[in-house]
């Protein structure tokens, strides 16, 4: 069996000027309120929708119609946006 060849380049170093100012070290962690208000807005959110399609779409507001559905979605967006800035 032939013998493999040694390497003759240096392994690669990134240069120390590029590298970014803030690191995750550095960065504060999140405040407490921000995982208990994204896990409010997901629990709303999807007691919502269930209220509004156990009440045969009566309920919560029967003015709104099938904007009910946008309510209970936008709440869960909203906690997903929230979820992602908790660090």
């Amino acid at each position: 069996m032939p013998k493999s060849q040694v390497r003759k380049k240096k392994v690669y170093t990134p240069p120390t000027d590029v590298r970014p100012a803030a690191t995750a070290a550095t960065r504060k962690p999140s405040p407490i309120w921000l995982p208990v208000t994204a896990v409010s807005l997901i629990v709303f959110g999807i007691g919502w929708l269930v209220v509004y399609y156990l009440s045969e779409q009566e309920y919560p507001v029967m003015e709104l119609g099938y904007w009910n559905l946008a309510v209970g979605f936008g709440a869960m967006v909203g906690s997903l946006i929230l979820l992602s800035r908790w660090r």
